[in-house]
């Protein structure tokens, strides 16, 4: 019914990158703070890096809560489900960082999604996990559900930002610096996007 594995690669691989959604699950370590899931869906926003590394960019939204829990603790789960084809749910726990737009590393990451157009979401960062366990289990119980296309909305609503407007969008929003429960949230003031240097794509 469910296997464990040692690394992201083979069938596991393929499944986790032909998914249209995927969903992310953080907490801070009070045992009274907000537990957070969040669903993850635009597409091309997700890359394996190496046999336990995966990434995917975290865009703008009202909150910053993985962000926060990630730079408190840094524990995270991702899982994705088959809703078309042969039932199968794949879950990833690990550790996660999230990489700022003034690190370093944020342009060789930002290569490693080359069918994404940052300026079209507001990209805050790159959201870097690291596997600790590599697990799947049956989905008997998922629906069958049909992909047709990504919404457009989100790309449309922010890709009227620049920096500057993006960044004052962010300083109006109550849970962007500060989670929730108080934890230190997206660094503010917004750093300006840097170039995208694809020529450091697989130096992480």
């Amino acid at each position: 019914m469910g296997k464990t594995y040692e690394r992201i690669d083979g069938r596991i691989r393929t499944f986790i990158e032909e998914q249209h959604i995927f969903f992310t699950a953080t907490a801070p370590l009070d045992g009274g703070g907000t537990v957070n899931l969040s669903p993850k869906g635009v597409s091309g926003s997700f890359a394996v890096l190496d046999e336990l590394t995966v990434a995917y960019l975290d865009f703008a939204g009202s909150n910053a809560e993985t962000v926060a829990h990630l730079r408190e603790n840094g524990r995270i789960t991702l899982m994705w489900c088959a809703f078309q084809g042969p039932p199968n749910i794949v879950r990833v726990h690990g550790r996660g960082e999230p990489v700022f737009r003034d690190d370093p590393r944020f342009g060789g990451l930002l290569a490693r999604f080359p069918d994404v157009d940052p300026s079209l979401h507001g990209l805050r960062a790159v959201i870097v996990v690291r596997a600790e366990l590599i697990r799947d289990t049956c989905g008997f119980a998922v629906p069958f559900m049909t992909y047709d296309e990504d919404r457009p909305l989100h790309a449309k609503r922010f890709a009227r930002e620049d920096d500057d407007s993006l960044a004052a969008y962010f300083e109006k929003k109550e849970h962007i610096a500060t989670s929730i429960d108080g934890l230190p949230g997206l660094p503010l003031p917004l750093p300006a996007m840097p170039r995208t240097d694809r020529d450091t794509a697989d130096r992480y």
